[in-house]
């Protein structure tokens, strides 16, 4: 046994004749000498003195100092000492494995607990974490009784105030990885949102504040409570925390990671946390001010946006190539690295997420926020998305020459071109208008036939078809047919929706109902297709049942010629109603129904549809 630096070390005999005294006040004196002298990676003769001193004695000696039992010949003045004293040799006796795995040292984290909660200012507060740490390590029975103890609540309250990089807040991280370990964020979730809120706070300002490795812990932390699919209830409870600096602290550790030589799978995880500060606070969170340890220079508020989009785009272009060889040697070797695959497509996917959250706000910062981007970093973020968009057309070309159509990379792919191109319609055009029969045909790994493919387009089908080449372009590849039946998919859905409004109680704003409306009369214009007309009207019915003639033509952006052509799309459905019906019309009664009830509803509201009705 080894000494401590400058000190003697008794005999350990000497100690151990102390410990096994017939006196209380004997085995004290020993145990002060154990304080004193013997270190805790002396696992042997720790185990010795354990053995010598005995776990009854330990035991009364915690609860005296407690206030829950009495040590002979002692008062309560001491009390304070022997709590300080009998957790001191507790935590140092647990560094033996089977020591803090014993049902002894588990049965007394609900005490431990218990003097945090009473004492919190203790002195004993570090060796309180050190015990509660070693015990909950050693076993499962540990970690549980620490959880359903109220561990998540301790931490909760402690670690809000603990200092930054302090030992306690070290083993307070590390505790809370035993339980993510040992537990489903589902069930965390369920039982301690606001603990876990208050937690991820804490850790938070650690990944911001430190500089060293209890940085890479915070990170591989949080990515790992924040990326949980259980995570929603978590979400919305970090919005309404009363500590309003985390997304900052947040943006602060994110930059700090990005901007340094770090390991690729550290700067994924940071990507993971931007993607979900952007999901709970919005895409604007990517755009404030920025604190990085040794810079004095002011940081551009914009600095975050630039590196998540170039990180983003070094992954899509690594990740993409992966995947296009991983699959190459799968089709070679007839079996796939599945689970290698399966991971390049989740962290393609993050990339993926990013990119669009940052498609829209440069949307919405070109339209609604002024100057909130410098005009030379917009002008980085477009040729670098244009690029971008660029490699993953080229990933698509690939797939397409293997003869590859199903697949979630692919679907997400085109998912990410389509957002894009939506925008800004003009770019990669040739190579767009090359591909497009190839992506309208591209299915997701669960899906029977293309559906999500055609949804992901449809805003860049709308842009292409208001020139003459675009709709030559579309019809020429069968896209007006897949786009037709996406459509038809679409109506069914919000035909479903509105039929149930009473139940649902469908929040409908007027830019949305007048969007809708819109959408139906530039739809059938011009149309002479049974099915259209009926499916058309009937949602136009139910839809005028929000509103009134009146209202719609104070609408800024609703004007009289799309009022006039609702008015005809109602009337020709309600022609085909009784006497000498069609065969086409009989077989839509369900939704002449829909217009007929809506329109009795509704009418005296809208003159000028009755007026082309009676006609």
């Amino acid at each position: 046994m080894e000494p401590q630096q400058g000190k003697q070390s008794p005999p350990l005999e000497d100690c151990l004749k102390l410990l096994k005294g017939e006196r209380d006040e004997q085995r004290l004196a020993g145990l002060l000498l154990v304080t004193k002298f013997f270190k805790g990676d002396d696992l042997s003769s720790l185990q010795t003195i354990y053995n010598a001193v005995g776990v009854g004695f330990l035991d009364r000696l915690f609860r005296t100092g407690m206030g829950k039992g009495s040590i002979s010949s002692s008062g309560s003045e001491n009390r304070d000492a022997y709590l300080q004293l009998s957790v001191t040799v507790l935590a140092a006796f647990c560094h033996v494995l089977e020591i803090a795995a014993s049902n002894d040292m588990v049965s007394k984290i609900p005490l431990v607990l218990e003097v945090l909660s009473t004492e919190p200012g203790s002195a004993v507060l570090e060796e309180c974490y050190e015990f509660l740490y070693l015990v909950s390590t050693a076993s499962e029975d540990g970690i549980m009784t620490f959880y359903t103890s109220g561990g998540m609540n301790m931490l909760a309250s402690h670690m809000s105030i603990f200092p930054d990089g302090s030992h306690q807040m070290e083993l307070s991280m590390k505790l809370v990885q035993l339980i993510l370990n040992k537990l489903s964020l589902e069930i965390i979730n369920q039982d301690y949102v606001p603990e876990l809120s208050k937690i991820v706070a804490a850790i938070t300002r650690q990944f911001a504040v430190l500089h060293n490795a209890v940085k890479f812990d915070a990170l591989h932390l949080l990515s790992a409570i924040l990326a949980s699919k259980y995570s929603a209830p978590l979400y919305d409870s970090l919005r309404v925390l009363p500590e309003k600096d985390l997304p900052n602290y947040m943006r602060d550790g994110i930059a700090a990671i990005l901007q340094n030589r770090v390991a690729p799978t550290e700067k994924l995880q940071a990507l993971i946390l931007a993607d979900s500060m952007m999901t709970i606070f919005g895409e604007r969170w990517l755009i404030g001010h920025i604190n990085l340890p040794g810079v004095k220079e002011p940081i551009p508020a914009d600095r975050c946006l630039v590196l998540v989009l170039e990180q983003s785009r070094v992954e899509v272009a690594v990740l993409l190539n992966e995947l296009a060889q991983l699959k190459d040697e799968a089709s070679k070797r007839s079996s796939a690295p599945a689970e290698t695959i399966v991971s390049k497509k989740r962290d393609v996917a993050i990339a993926f997420s990013l990119l669009e959250k940052i498609i829209s706000l440069i949307s919405n910062a070109s339209e609604n926020e002024g100057d909130i981007i410098d005009e030379n970093t917009f002008m980085k973020v477009i040729k670098g998305l244009n690029e971008t968009i660029g490699v993953v057309l080229e990933y698509l070309q690939d797939a397409k020459e293997h003869g590859q159509r199903k697949g979630d990379d692919l679907l997400a792919s085109v998912r990410i071109i389509g957002s894009y191109l939506a925008e800004t319609p003009v770019a990669c055009k040739e190579k767009v208008r090359e591909l497009l029969e190839y992506m309208l045909s591209i299915e997701g790994e669960d899906e029977p036939s293309p559906f999500y493919s055609i949804c992901f387009l449809l805003p860049l089908l709308c842009q292409m078809t208001m020139e003459i080449e675009g709709c030559i372009a579309l019809i020429s590849c069968g896209g007006h047919i897949s786009d037709n039946g996406c459509i038809f998919l679409a109506c069914d859905t919000i035909l479903n929706l509105l039929l149930k409004k009473e139940q649902l109680r469908i929040p409908l704003d007027d830019s949305t109902l007048v969007n809708l409306l819109k959408a139906l009369a530039y739809w059938t214009e011009g149309i002479n297709d049974p099915s259209t007309i009926m499916m058309a009207s009937s949602i136009c019915a139910l839809l005028f049942d929000f509103t009134s003639e009146k209202a719609l033509l104070k609408h800024p952006n609703f004007d009289v010629s799309t009022l006039d052509s609702l008015s005809r799309l109602i009337a020709r459905s309600l022609a085909s109603w009784g006497q000498g019906m069609s065969d086409a019309a009989k077989s839509e009664m369900d939704l002449l129904e829909i217009v007929t009830q809506g329109y009795s509803q509704w009418v005296d509201r809208f003159p000028r549809v009755r007026e082309t009705v009676e006609r």
